[in-house]
């Protein structure tokens, strides 16, 4: 039935699969940054907590009776821990950019939207009219500041953002904060890659540049990358929160998160506060090589290498693995130009870190 477009996707090297890789490579391709997945203690702390509790699943929404004792601990430490007025946990980070941009963008308000922006966000804007949805170019405060002062919106002004972007690993842009402070323009942003990794406390973006929340400050974030789990929340002002439980379909009308998760994610965050010197030190020390052997400068974990040739992408990949080493080999419409997307969690070791980049700085 899509035989022919399964062949255009393979001649153009960018056919995808599963796999199940092998236990031994080592892991510089996750997005499980701090090594979390692998804590046999924060996993067996979730599991005694869930079953303290008469039932294993959440049984149904968050607005039927899904909402268990676990959901609002969690909910409580987030807000604490990231000076928010309220939180909710959503089953994805999927699901919460879902729930932000369809239900926050109503008739006569307008979505500005970096146009590298998870590919949930930006399918979500679909759900929109058109006229509704303004792109501008990838971090660049000048031209979303050229676009919002041209645009002749009544309504509300939603501007979308990340903390650190997935592909190419750097951080949102100062200025587009004070312009969003400045005009009152709801803020979203997406630190699905920025919170456990960023900033003095690790909490991310607002953390990383000792912002303040304010009422028109949204932060979503994920648990399925540094904190080891599975599912998402939304930080923000208890006035945004409200309206989210009453207007958003992907909070509504899907089953509430998994207890289990959520107490893992629990589990993690307390982890990640409490050790939070040594976790920043180990960030450091990877940085610190990436830059020593690549010449590449960042401040987050993820290492793009363009290639820019689907096919040596994929080449390169092979080459690693073949050498026990496991990283992404990102191809279109992921990115525009193919780049070996190299992780440098902090539970590698210094010594295989090091190896993995001088055979890639061989490769290149």
């Amino acid at each position: 039935m899509y035989s022919k477009e399964l062949n255009t996707i393979k001649k153009a090297n960018r056919y995808r699969s599963r796999r199940i890789f092998d236990k031994s490579l080592i892991d510089l391709a996750s997005n499980d940054y701090l090594g979390l997945s692998q804590n046999k203690e924060l996993f067996e702390n979730a599991y005694k907590r869930v079953l303290e509790e008469e039932y294993n699943s959440p049984k149904a929404s968050i607005l039927v009776n899904g909402y268990n004792q676990i959901h609002k601990d969690f909910e409580d430490e987030l807000k604490k821990a990231n000076n928010f007025e309220d939180a909710i946990v959503v089953g994805s980070g999927f699901l919460a950019n879902l729930s932000m941009i369809e239900a926050l963008v109503r008739k006569g308000d307008l979505l500005f939207i970096d146009e590298e922006y998870h590919a949930s966000g930006i399918l979500a804007s679909k759900l929109l009219a058109k006229n509704q949805v303004i792109i501008f170019k990838h971090n660049d405060y000048k031209d979303l500041k050229q676009k919002f002062e041209t645009s002749t919106n009544k309504g509300r002004n939603i501007i979308a953002i990340e903390g650190v972007y997935s592909m190419q690993g750097d951080i949102a842009s100062y200025e587009i904060f004070e312009f969003a402070n400045k005009h009152n323009a709801i803020l979203i942003v997406d630190e699905a890659h920025s919170s456990g990794v960023i900033g003095d406390n690790l909490l991310g973006i607002f953390d990383y540049y000792n912002i303040t929340p304010q009422k028109n400050h949204i932060k979503m974030g994920t648990l399925g990358k540094a904190y080891g789990s599975y599912g998402a929340y939304i930080l923000a002002s208890s006035h945004i929160i409200e309206f989210l439980l009453n207007r958003a379909k992907a909070i509504i009308y899907t089953t509430a998160p998994s207890l289990f998760d959520i107490a893992l994610g629990l589990e993690s965050l307390k982890f990640i506060i409490k050790n939070k010197k040594e976790i920043k030190e180990k960030i450091a020390l990877n940085l610190q090589i990436i830059y020593d052997n690549l010449n590449i400068k960042s401040n987050s974990l993820i290492i793009p290498i363009e290639i820019a040739d689907n096919k040596k992408v994929i080449s390169i990949q092979k080459e690693l693995e073949n050498s026990g080493f496991l990283v992404g080999a990102i191809r279109q419409p992921t990115v525009k130009n193919a780049i070996v997307r190299l992780i440098a969690k902090i539970d590698v070791k210094a010594d295989e870190l090091e190896k993995v980049c001088k055979i890639l700085k061989e490769l290149r």
